[in-house]
């Protein structure tokens, strides 16, 4: 048995993981889907003042509850920005970092960083009727999307060593979307013996495009 915690993206909620998170219970371990403060089941808490910081520690604050010593720590999308945050405090206790389509900051970058102009002016657009929380992008039409708060997007990433306690750590590349911001990332990993990379069909939310792909993926996160 394993336990997992798994990290949603910008927009979204914990309800995206409802399918693998079900199939990895059935398979005997344990899960906790997070839902990130002022997302998911917890949107009518949005505020402008929500911070990539208060990300973090929520995660943190829910491995906490759960009683979880060592686990398997998956995120998407804009959730690896957050499972890195939290590697730089529990690093030590995690057996495997899945960055699922996600992004990859260094120390001290922030969201905002990693994307460029067109993400940028919906940044700040995605603003004009919630000031302080961005809409969802076009094109992602699912109506469980919510408003993201924009602090979350512009507060940098800080590294503490702890991070390089982590022993495994796996890359998921979705093929099927263009253009996409984590072609770098997966450039970046794609080579780099530390990592272990995979490509999965589909477009950005792999939870959807290729469940069956990220279900084996996830769970050999915990094998070895």
């Amino acid at each position: 048995m394993a336990d997992y915690v798994l990290v949603h993206g910008a927009w979204c909620g914990a309800w995206c993981f409802e399918q693998l998170a079900g199939e990895l219970r059935a398979a005997g371990h344990r899960v906790v889907a997070v839902d990130l403060p002022g997302l998911g089941a917890d949107a009518a808490h949005l505020h402008p003042g929500i911070t990539l910081s208060d990300h973090i520690a929520h995660v943190e604050a829910e491995v906490a509850r759960a009683g979880f010593d060592r686990f398997v720590l998956v995120g998407h999308s804009y959730g690896g920005m957050v499972i890195t945050g939290l590697a730089a405090r529990l690093g030590s206790r995690i057996d495997t970092l899945v960055y699922v389509d996600a992004f990859l900051p260094g120390d001290g970058q922030s969201l905002w960083d990693l994307t460029g102009d067109w993400e940028h002016a919906h940044y700040i657009d995605g603003q004009k009727h919630t000031p302080g929380a961005i809409a969802p992008l076009p094109g992602f039409a699912d109506p469980r999307l919510t408003p993201h708060p924009l602090l979350t997007l512009v507060e940098a990433v800080r590294l503490t060593g702890e991070e390089a306690q982590v022993p495994r750590r796996i890359y998921i590349f979705a093929t099927g979307w263009q253009p996409t911001p984590f072609a770098r990332f997966a450039q970046a990993v794609r080579q780099d013996p530390a990592w272990e990379y995979h490509e999965v069909g589909g477009r950005h939310f792999v939870m959807a495009d290729a469940p069956d792909d990220l279900r084996t993926i996830v769970l050999g996160a915990a094998a070895g």
